[in-house]
Order: structure tokens, then C-alpha cells, then sequence
């Protein structure tokens, strides 16, 4: 599947911040040659609401990928989230017609359990087979060439807003880049953070944006479902900068610099300076007041991941633990609080499987650059090209070629 020598690059398009990855396959791996990053000025929880300021952000990412690889950038895997991304699950079946299931077979039953209505509004972003059934033998991952005379599959469907994965798509082609396909970032962040061992017994990925958290199931080495909450690192920044009565930007530099969860690890007196807002002078606050602004409301989210978990009958779905990624992610004690959310094991993901600049993007604020990279790797793609030639018509046709490259 990987084209020895092949340069791609993974756009990951955020709220807080743009960040373009270089890979090139080599010797069967994949190394990282350049890394651009920009301050993501037009998008506001995944969705883009400022073309112009979105497009000059993109162009700067790019730009700096280009002169640390030494390589010209012209087509892109861009990721996909936000709080109007949906998944489903369904459902199809149909009879073989041969006694030997055929690639038609598979290519009829997918089909077939596609066919489910979507409002006019939204379009198919992923179509992601999770097992086939021949007769009443189940968990089948390749049924081509098996003997049966009914064949059942089941699939994962994720939907996003035509307007949004348009608007991404057009910021793009406004930059200058063709788009080989549009791939939901916490799919891409699976391919980067996760081991083969904790896709196959079964795990929940949690990644954290500033605008979004993406929650998938991973099951039997495949998406089980998919969620999106629209919460992220700027309600945890939105919470200082109104708790400690300081400006947001100050609230960030606060979150980041001594941000924590866990009221324990803080030493007695400890304390931190604080601006005031509108030339309100500085002021020294207990540091323990910080965690108990973060501590409620990370658990708050991470509750609201758990009861769509649990609404949706996947308690039992994620025996190997919880994997946090994305750029919040490296807040101080967010990990024991997911713990006592999920009691479950829980830990930090960071880009692993590449190599070359593995050491400068070993931070889980580049998973959904990275992985953008790996799956980029492993499915072949053509530019989708422009918005007005029927971008969502090719779209589906790569899904088709993905069908066949998974199998």
C-alpha cells in the first residue's frame, strides 16, 4: 500500500491553531520531514466562520512545512471535526449470487447498507465497514472467496454539515492546495496514538481540542462509533479568564503555565499573578483556585463522553482503557481525573509508528497531524478537486477505492 518515496501531508485545520505535517515514506516506515504551525484565527469550534483569515493561516503552516522539508507543497489530507460531525451505525444484506462471495459481493452489501437517509443538509464524509456475516458465521473482516448464500455487513456511517466540509475544502483550494481527501480527525489520531493490540481488545480515544472533544470506540480493529462534543480547551480558558477576572489571553497563559486539575499537588501558599482586566493592576491569588475551576468542569465533559457511551450500550466496549490526546490534553492531572470518571486505565497519547522528526512532534497536540500522514499512507488518493466540480461525487467514489483498500 505505501509508494516508497512518496511526500504526503497531513492539514490539520483547528480552532486554536493550523498545523501541517510532512512524511515521506521510506524503508516501509514513515518519517516526518516538516512541521508548520500557524494561530488558527478564522474557525470557531471546528467550523470555519472566516474564510479570508483561515486561508492566510493555512498559507503561513504550509509556508514553514515547505522550508523545514525543502519540498514544494501542492495537495493535502485535511481533517475534519466539529460539533456537526454525526455517526451511525447500520445495517445490510443481500444474497449471493455465485456460491464464491466476489469484491462485487462486498462492494453490493456495503451499498446496501448505505442506503439510509440523510437529510439534505448533510453529506457522507466516511463510510467504515466494522465486520461482515456470511450465513451466521460473524467477525469476518475479508469474506471475498468464502462459500455462503447470505452475506451481511456492518458499517459505521459519519456525517458532517455540507457547509462546513465545503468551506474547509474552498480554504484550501484558496491556498493554493488540492485536497486528496477530507478524514475525521479523531480517526486520523487513532492512526498515530494507538497500538494494534489496544484497536483489537477494544479502547475509547478522547481528543481534546480548543473547540471540540472527538470521542471513538475502537473495537476488533475497527470504529465502533464516533461522538462529538463541543466543548474543549477555550471553556477551560473562557472558565479562568471569568473565574480569576482576567483577559482571555492572560487566561491562557495561566492554563498553560501553571494550569492543574488535581488540588493535591499544590503546594501550601503556593501562589500566581494575575492581570486585572481593563488596566486593573496585577494581583496574587492562591494557585489552588485553579483546580477548582478546571477539576469540575474536565470531569463535566469527560461525564457527558461517558453517559453517550453508556447511552449507546459500548460500557463493556473499552476493556484496555482510555487514550487522551489533542492539544488540552497536556493539562496537569487530567488524566487521574478521567480516571475517576471512567475507572478505567487512562493515559496520555503522542504520535508513535514514524520516524525521522519523531522527537519534535512527540506531543499530543500533532495527533491529528501525524495520523493525518499515516492514513494518508495506507489509502491512495486523488486530488477531490474544486467545490463546484462535484466534490461530494468523488468523494463517495474514494470511499469506494477505500472499501478496497481496507479489504
Amino acid at each position: 500500500m505505501q509508494e516508497e518515496g512518496k511526500i504526503i501531508v497531513g492539514l490539520d485545520i483547528g480552532t486554536t491553531k493550523i498545523c501541517a505535517v510532512v512524511g515521506e515514506v521510506a524503508g516501509g516506515e514513515i518519517n516526518i520531514i516538516g512541521l508548520g504551525t500557524a494561530p488558527s484565527r478564522g474557525l470557531r469550534k471546528g467550523a470555519v466562520v472566516n474564510i479570508e483569515s483561515t486561508v492566510e493561516s493555512i498559507k503561513k503552516a504550509v509556508e514553514e512545512a515547505e522550508v523545514m522539508a525543502g519540498c514544494n507543497i501542492s495537495s493535502v489530507y485535511v481533517g475534519i471535526a466539529g460539533g456537526h460531525i454525526r455517526g451511525l451505525n447500520s445495517h445490510g444484506i443481500i444474497a449471493i449470487k455465485g456460491q464464491e462471495i466476489t469484491q462485487d459481493d462486498v462492494e453490493r452489501v456495503i451499498e446496501a447498507a448505505s442506503a439510509v437517509a440523510i437529510p439534505t443538509d448533510r453529506e457522507t464524509i466516511h463510510v467504515i465497514p466494522q465486520e461482515f456475516i456470511v450465513d451466521d458465521q460473524e467477525a469476518i473482516q475479508n469474506p471475498v472467496g468464502m462459500t455462503g448464500v447470505r452475506l451481511e455487513t456492518k458499517i459505521h456511517i459519519v456525517t458532517g454539515a455540507v457547509s462546513s466540509a465545503r468551506n474547509i475544502v474552498k480554504c484550501c483550494n484558496k491556498a493554493g492546495l488540492d485536497v486528496c481527501d477530507i478524514v475525521l480527525e479523531s480517526l486520523a489520531s487513532g492512526e498515530a496514538v494507538l497500538s494494534r493490540e489496544e484497536k483489537e481488545l477494544g479502547c475509547a480515544l478522547a481528543d481534546v481540542g480548543g473547540g471540540t472533544t472527538d470521542l471513538a470506540i475502537f473495537k476488533g480493529n475497527n470504529i465502533k462509533h464516533t461522538f462529538e462534543l463541543a466543548l474543549g480547551g477555550h471553556n477551560l480558558t473562557n472558565d479562568i479568564s471569568i473565574g480569576l477576572r482576567t483577559p482571555l489571553a492572560e487566561a491562557e497563559k495561566i492554563k498553560i503555565d501553571h494550569g492543574t486539575c488535581l488540588a493535591g499537588s499544590i503546594r501550601k501558599g503556593e501562589t500566581i499573578d494575575v492581570a486585572g482586566i481593563g488596566g486593573r493592576g496585577t494581583k496574587s491569588l492562591p494557585k489552588d483556585i485553579l483546580a477548582e475551576i478546571l477539576e469540575p468542569r474536565v470531569e463535566e465533559m469527560f461525564s457527558i463522553l461517558k453517559q453517550d457511551i453508556y447511552s449507546n450500550g459500548l460500557e463493556n466496549s473499552f476493556p484496555s482503557g482510555v487514550v487522551i490526546t489533542g492539544g488540552s490534553a497536556y493539562l496537569h492531572g487530567i488524566t487521574d481525573v478521567v480516571e475517576g470518571v471512567f475507572s478505567v486505565p487512562v493515559r496520555l497519547g503522542v504520535p508513535m509508528k514514524i520516524g525521522g522528526l519523531k522527537d519534535v512532534v512527540k506531543n499530543p497536540g500533532f495527533s491529528t497531524g501525524v495520523g493525518l500522514v499515516i492514513y494518508g499512507s495506507k489509502h491512495s488518493g486523488t486530488p477531490l478537486g474544486d467545490i463546484e466540480n462535484g466534490l461530494f461525487a468523488r468523494l463517495l467514489k474514494r470511499m469506494k477505492q477505500w472499501f478496497k483498500d481496507v479489504i
